[in-house]
Protein backbone atom coordinates (compact mmCIF):
# COMPACT_ATOMS: atom_id res chain seq x y z
CA UNK A 1 0.00 0.00 0.00
CA UNK A 2 1.15 3.52 -0.76
CA UNK A 3 1.21 6.47 1.61
CA UNK A 4 -0.43 9.66 0.36
CA UNK A 5 0.08 13.05 2.04
CA UNK A 6 -2.92 15.38 1.87
CA UNK A 7 -2.04 19.09 1.85
CA UNK A 8 -4.60 21.85 1.90
CA UNK A 9 -5.86 24.99 3.57
CA UNK A 10 -6.15 25.05 7.34
CA UNK A 11 -5.70 28.41 9.06
CA UNK A 12 -8.59 30.32 7.47
CA UNK A 13 -11.17 27.85 8.87
CA UNK A 14 -9.54 25.06 10.91
CA UNK A 15 -12.72 23.11 11.67
CA UNK A 16 -14.08 23.09 8.11
CA UNK A 17 -10.72 22.43 6.48
CA UNK A 18 -9.94 19.60 8.91
CA UNK A 19 -13.31 18.00 8.13
CA UNK A 20 -12.70 18.36 4.39
CA UNK A 21 -9.26 16.79 4.62
CA UNK A 22 -10.57 13.90 6.72
CA UNK A 23 -13.16 13.23 3.98
CA UNK A 24 -10.39 13.17 1.37
CA UNK A 25 -8.42 10.78 3.56
CA UNK A 26 -11.41 8.49 3.90
CA UNK A 27 -11.81 8.43 0.14
CA UNK A 28 -8.18 7.31 -0.17
CA UNK A 29 -8.72 4.55 2.40
CA UNK A 30 -11.61 3.18 0.33
CA UNK A 31 -9.26 3.15 -2.67
CA UNK A 32 -6.65 1.12 -0.77
CA UNK A 33 -4.19 3.89 0.14
CA UNK A 34 -2.86 5.01 3.51
CA UNK A 35 -3.52 8.74 3.88
CA UNK A 36 -1.54 11.09 6.08
CA UNK A 37 -3.81 13.92 7.21
CA UNK A 38 -1.69 16.65 8.84
CA UNK A 39 -4.86 18.53 9.74
CA UNK A 40 -5.40 16.01 12.53
CA UNK A 41 -2.77 17.96 14.47
CA UNK A 42 -5.66 20.40 14.90
CA UNK A 43 -6.94 18.28 17.79
CA UNK A 44 -3.49 18.00 19.36
CA UNK A 45 -3.01 21.77 19.06
CA UNK A 46 -6.30 22.33 20.91
CA UNK A 47 -5.00 20.25 23.82
CA UNK A 48 -1.35 21.34 23.79
CA UNK A 49 -0.70 24.34 21.54
CA UNK A 50 2.45 24.46 19.49
CA UNK A 51 3.96 27.03 17.19
CA UNK A 52 3.09 27.21 13.52
CA UNK A 53 6.67 26.25 12.61
CA UNK A 54 6.59 23.27 14.99
CA UNK A 55 3.60 21.84 13.13
CA UNK A 56 5.16 22.61 9.74
CA UNK A 57 8.37 20.77 10.69
CA UNK A 58 6.36 17.73 11.73
CA UNK A 59 4.42 17.96 8.45
CA UNK A 60 7.65 18.10 6.44
CA UNK A 61 9.03 15.06 8.27
CA UNK A 62 5.93 13.00 7.51
CA UNK A 63 5.77 14.30 3.95
CA UNK A 64 9.24 12.91 3.24
CA UNK A 65 7.97 9.43 4.17
CA UNK A 66 5.05 9.46 1.76
CA UNK A 67 4.88 8.27 -1.84
CA UNK A 68 2.75 11.08 -3.30
CA UNK A 69 0.87 14.23 -2.35
CA UNK A 70 -2.61 15.47 -3.06
CA UNK A 71 -2.93 19.25 -2.83
CA UNK A 72 -6.52 20.17 -2.01
CA UNK A 73 -7.85 23.40 -3.47
CA UNK A 74 -7.77 26.68 -1.59
CA UNK A 75 -5.35 29.39 -0.59
CA UNK A 76 -2.72 28.18 1.88
CA UNK A 77 0.84 29.34 2.39
CA UNK A 78 1.56 26.24 4.48
CA UNK A 79 0.24 23.82 1.86
CA UNK A 80 2.21 25.71 -0.79
CA UNK A 81 5.35 25.18 1.31
CA UNK A 82 4.52 21.48 1.54
CA UNK A 83 4.11 21.29 -2.24
CA UNK A 84 7.54 22.87 -2.66
CA UNK A 85 9.12 20.27 -0.37
CA UNK A 86 7.38 17.49 -2.29
CA UNK A 87 8.64 18.85 -5.60
CA UNK A 88 12.14 19.32 -4.20
CA UNK A 89 12.31 15.60 -3.36
CA UNK A 90 10.74 14.53 -6.66
CA UNK A 91 7.43 13.41 -5.21
CA UNK A 92 4.37 13.34 -7.49
CA UNK A 93 1.93 16.12 -6.59
CA UNK A 94 -1.71 15.83 -7.64
CA UNK A 95 -4.14 18.75 -7.75
CA UNK A 96 -7.14 17.39 -5.87
CA UNK A 97 -8.67 13.95 -5.51
CA UNK A 98 -9.99 13.88 -9.10
CA UNK A 99 -6.49 14.46 -10.50
CA UNK A 100 -5.15 11.70 -8.27
CA UNK A 101 -7.87 9.25 -9.33
CA UNK A 102 -7.30 10.03 -13.00
CA UNK A 103 -3.51 10.13 -13.06
CA UNK A 104 -2.14 8.04 -10.18
CA UNK A 105 -2.43 4.72 -12.06
CA UNK A 106 -0.30 6.10 -14.89
CA UNK A 107 2.33 7.16 -12.35
CA UNK A 108 2.42 3.65 -10.79
CA UNK A 109 1.30 4.90 -7.39
CA UNK A 110 -1.14 2.03 -6.76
Amino acid sequence: MKYIYIAGPYTSDPEAHTANTIKAGQRLITMGYIPFVPHLYHFWHKQIPGSYEQWMELDFAWLRRCDAMIRLFGISDGADREVQVARDIGMPVFCGIADFITNAPTMKIT
